[in-house]
């Protein structure tokens, strides 16, 4: 597998990022893992337009998800004067009425589905393309989703948004490569149920055994390398920031 880092700045776009949104590629099949502010125009620099075979939406929040308005455009609207076909796209339930809803000027309620094909996100496992998947609902406000991805005997796992849980640990498992939120600083922030600190996404990647760990969706007000920092304090293994344009063989 193959991870690009199209965007990873948590609540809204930093100077130097997008927000969360992450390429999976194998076997030609290209997987978008969210789609948040500022992504679409990020993502063309990794990927054509059109190029995509699916989309998964951890949840339904604007640095999720809100640039699937934008997208919505261009597989309708296409320059050539033709809709693109349906792309799958795999959400929490209610998907979408929020994006119909956010984009707020469809031609009509059932436009989106023209150009996207809506799939209910629920716990368990399926095939994707190349790859199968195992989610579970992991601990944060809105429903949201984490995600444990496998192909040729690897694992990438994707927290998602989410504050400390079992089913988080349990999508980690033995990880090759565990792409893991750290938005808030160990003792400063402390909101249960919501986000992970640096500090218990170190804890996590130990109890998951992972082998490697990637910290994101760091908003732009929260210092990295205090996260960094924590993390590398309770986690052995290695720990790095996620960038931009980061590319991971998996």
């Amino acid at each position: 597998m193959k991870l690009t880092v199209v965007g990873c700045s948590g609540s809204f776009p930093s100077a130097d990022s997008a927000c969360s949104s992450y390429l999976i590629e194998a076997d030609g099949f290209r997987l978008l893992l969210d789609m948040g502010n500022g992504a679409l125009g990020e993502l063309q620099r990794h990927c054509g337009l059109y190029d995509l075979d699916a989309v998964i939406l951890s949840h339904l929040h604007a640095d999720h998800c809100i640039d699937m308005c934008g997208y919505f455009v261009a597989r309708y609207y296409r320059h050539d004067g033709g809709r693109a076909e349906a792309l799958p796209v795999y959400g929490p339930e209610g998907t979408e009425q929020r994006l119909t809803t956010a984009y707020d000027d469809v031609p009509s309620e059932k436009s989106m589905s023209e150009v996207f094909d809506f799939r209910t996100l629920e716990p368990g496992a399926f095939r994707l393309g190349p790859f199968t998947v195992r989610t579970d609902r992991v601990c944060h406000p809105v429903e949201a989703f984490g995600f444990r991805l496998e192909h040729g005997g690897r694992v990438l796992t994707y927290s998602g948004d989410t504050g400390p849980c079992a089913a988080l640990d349990s999508l980690a498992e033995g990880a090759d490569l565990y792409l893991c939120e750290a938005s808030f600083t160990h003792g400063k922030e402390d909101v249960p149920e919501l986000h992970l600190n640096g500090r218990q996404a170190g804890e996590s990647a130990r109890a998951a055994r992972v082998e490697r760990m990637v910290l994101t969706h760091i908003p732009p007000w929260t210092d990295p390398r205090i996260n960094l920092r924590d993390a590398r304090e309770v986690f052995d293994g290695p720990v790095e920031l996620a960038r931009a344009g980061a590319v991971y063989e998996i």
